[in-house]
């Protein structure tokens, strides 16, 4: 790190700890060449990632969506908000994973759906009704299907 004072590109640290709720690292330097000591920030570079619509549209990543959509599928089923919360915490630490910038919306939802058949088939299936936009009865019952054919 190189020295607000001198501009010498040696230092030693002489403090860390913890700042921003453990989100930033602050540290105190000391320079080898001046002998001043100065404060630096260390923090986690936050690359923001796009959601991708199906009518080409781009928007941040939400995670308070995903949970609204999971709680609304969730309703009246025997789902804790504690369960919830680690679906919607999967879903994100998947997303940041993969690295990309953008991603689809179809690749969010596949994610959601995911997690919510782990958890509960009815719910999975209440998402999955309006995610996959059903268009009758024979689509829904496909679907079914598969779950009951995954269960196998």
């Amino acid at each position: 790190m190189r020295c607000l004072y001198c501009g010498y590109e040696d230092s030693k640290v002489i403090d860390s700890r913890a700042a921003d709720e453990g989100r930033t690292i602050r540290r105190r330097r000391e320079c080898f060449n001046c002998g001043r000591r100065f404060t630096t920030y260390e923090t986690i570079e936050d690359t923001p990632v796009l959601v991708v619509k199906s009518n080409g549209a781009r928007q941040a990543f939400d995670a308070q969506k995903i949970k609204n959509g999971i709680i609304k599928s969730c309703e009246k089923r025997p789902v804790s908000m504690n369960s919830i919360d680690e679906m919607v915490l999967a879903v994100t630490k998947e997303v940041y994973n993969s690295m990309e910038q953008e991603i689809s919306s179809k690749a969010i939802g596949e994610l959601v759906m995911t997690e919510l058949k782990k958890y509960d088939e009815v719910a999975y299936v209440r998402y999955a009704s309006v995610y996959r936009s059903f268009k009758d009865i024979s689509s829904f019952l496909e679907e079914l299907q598969h779950l009951m054919e995954g269960k196998k």
